[in-house]
């Protein structure tokens, strides 16, 4: 299993920003195969984590035209910084669930 993170410093927070980043949320599960998804906000901090079963698919997503593009305008509109770090989930540990 791999896992995308995402950590940033974001400038603007709004429609077009909320829009844009469920659009990517939904193109990741629907057309790549993403399996789980988390983000939290707080003031301009913003981290999410995405779920994967290879990598290949993570590539995939990440040059998707549309995710290109979107990363293009995030990076003049909204975003101050930002840093993406795919790792390699060799250990899981679990309690509590089935």
């Amino acid at each position: 299993m791999y896992a995308v993170i995402f950590r940033a410093k974001t400038g603007v927070q709004n429609q077009e920003y909320s829009n844009t980043v469920a659009r990517m949320r939904e193109l990741a599960f629907e057309k790549y195969g993403c399996l789980e998804f988390v983000a939290v906000t707080e003031d301009k901090d913003e981290i999410a984590i995405s779920y994967w079963d290879n990598e290949a698919a993570i590539r995939q997503w990440k040059s998707d035209s549309e995710h290109s593009l979107a990363q293009e305008y995030g990076r003049a509109k909204w975003y101050e910084s930002y840093i993406v770090q795919v790792v390699e989930i060799k250990r899981e540990y679990k309690f509590g669930y089935e």
